[in-house]
């Protein structure tokens, strides 16, 4: 394991949230009323119709549901098209060091994972902030040479954000987030 991985993982593990201070916690909401807000606005275009229609015959037990659908799929296919209706305007937030757009990943994997799964409001933001993170600091280790040679800085540096959100959801031991940010480097 890179020592690098490895203290990432034991950060995400044991991170309280009483360490994160209150602004950043308060710029953390803001960005999920943006999420929810681009999310609803979103979940009618032809894209996630489209999506929806693709991926239809792949779509796993019906546990998670949509923001603004009625449609229930598994809990990937729905971050997936949570996904595409938060970000199909571009109006959702950027950071302009990287070009990432940090949230649809994350909150897109733990709004589908909650609405399967019981979720504290605690637990749903702890885990978005070190979701948030975890992306913002993978996408600043490979920009500016990724995005020249044409990468979507939010696919590529997202899943690391949401494997690391949700592995803080499941309660995952410091090996096994190892293995998840792993997991979403392949």
């Amino acid at each position: 394991v890179f020592s690098e991985t490895k203290a990432l993982a034991t950060y995400l593990v044991n991170s309280p949230l009483e360490d994160i201070p209150e602004d950043v916690r308060h710029e953390s909401r803001r960005a999920l009323l943006n999420y929810i807000g681009c999310a609803v606005g979103g979940s009618q275009e032809p894209a996630v119709e489209t999506a929806l229609k693709a991926l239809g015959p792949y779509f796993g037990k019906p546990t998670a549901g949509l923001l603004a659908r009625p449609e229930r799929m598994d809990p990937l296919y729905a971050s997936v098209i949570n996904g595409i209706s938060s970000h199909v305007f571009e109006y959702d937030d950027t950071m302009p060091k990287n070009y990432i757009h940090p949230t649809p990943p994350v909150a897109s994997s733990i709004f589908a994972h909650a609405s399967a799964h019981r979720v504290t409001g605690r637990d749903f933001i702890h885990a978005f902030l070190l979701g948030f993170e975890t992306e913002a600091r993978v996408g600043n280790a490979v920009y500016p040479a990724h995005y020249d040679v044409g990468w979507h800085m939010t696919g590529t540096a997202g899943v690391f954000g949401a494997a690391a959100a949700i592995g803080k959801l499941l309660r995952l031991s410091v090996p096994e987030m190892v293995w998840a940010l792993g997991l979403a480097a392949t």
